[in-house]
């Protein structure tokens, strides 16, 4: 009966600690999680995927909230970043642009040139826009009335041309032919159409005799009489209207200075 009573009194002096296993253990996650979550603002990722796996093998369950983290480094904003590289990207296309402005200014200058030269002022012109570099050549200049075939005397110029062009290969180049609003309807030509396709494509295939100039850059086409640039009224603005262009596309174009080029409206 004594020996009971003294396991019992014994008993009372210790009692049951059991309870502090978990509490400890849950303790240790908490200050884990406080931890991860003060350093995470400033953790490289390779150190966090250390720290990550560990946790892992600590827990043996090989799973947890830090399997797949995403993870920012310190100092880094991303939408400074992406505003820095559309930064950078304008700046890039100001500098092309610039240096595209100059390449024109140079062709434009030695069309001029050839053009004085020449004694052609009243048959070529050159225009600089926001679009293009556009060489204009009446098309007394170069055909015969109703004709699509480039005059022999009249090569020279096509070839000059051609010889310009080559040091401007990675430009889109259109050959455009126009007519005045006279009706046309011959055995070779049924319409203005046929008559500004015609001639676009036969002094193409003039500049394109020169092997340095790459054909995948050229395009033709034929507006008829529906782009003038002059009254069909009198001779003089149907003269005007009778032409072939010669386009040398800008690759770098700012839309809000672009000029519609898309009618040619009549002066």
């Amino acid at each position: 009966m004594s020996k009971k009573r003294r396991h019992e009194e014994h008993d009372d002096d210790h009692p049951n600690e059991s309870w502090l296993l978990p509490y400890s253990d849950l303790m240790t996650l908490l200050l884990a999680l406080f931890i991860v979550l003060y350093s995470m603002s400033s953790v490289d990722v390779k150190k966090f995927e250390e720290m990550s796996q560990a946790f892992k093998i600590t827990f043996n369950n090989g799973n947890g909230l830090l399997q797949n983290p995403s993870v920012v480094k310190a100092g880094e904003d991303p939408e400074k970043k992406k505003q820095d590289a559309d930064d950078q990207d304008k700046k890039n296309q100001q500098s092309l642009a610039k240096q595209e402005q100059e390449d024109l200014e140079k062709l434009k200058k030695q069309v001029d040139e050839y053009i004085k030269s020449h004694g052609l002022t009243s048959d070529l012109a050159t225009k600089l826009n926001q679009s293009q570099l556009m060489i204009t050549i009446s098309d007394k200049a170069l055909f015969a009335s109703g004709s699509a075939e480039v005059k022999p005397e009249s090569r020279s110029l096509a070839n000059a041309i051609s010889t310009m062009l080559q040091n401007y290969t990675d430009y889109e180049i259109v050959v455009s032919g126009h007519t005045d609003n006279q009706p046309i309807s011959t055995q070779a030509f049924k319409s203005n159409w046929d008559l500004s396709s015609s001639r676009a494509i036969r002094f193409m295939d003039i500049l394109l005799q020169n092997p340095k100039l790459k054909p995948e850059r050229f395009s033709a086409i034929g507006y008829g009489e529906y782009r003038p640039v002059d009254t069909n009224d009198t001779e003089a603005g149907r003269a005007k209207n009778r032409r072939v262009e010669v386009s040398i596309l800008r690759k770098y174009v700012d839309p809000d200075k672009t000029e519609d080029l898309s009618a040619n409206p009549a002066k």
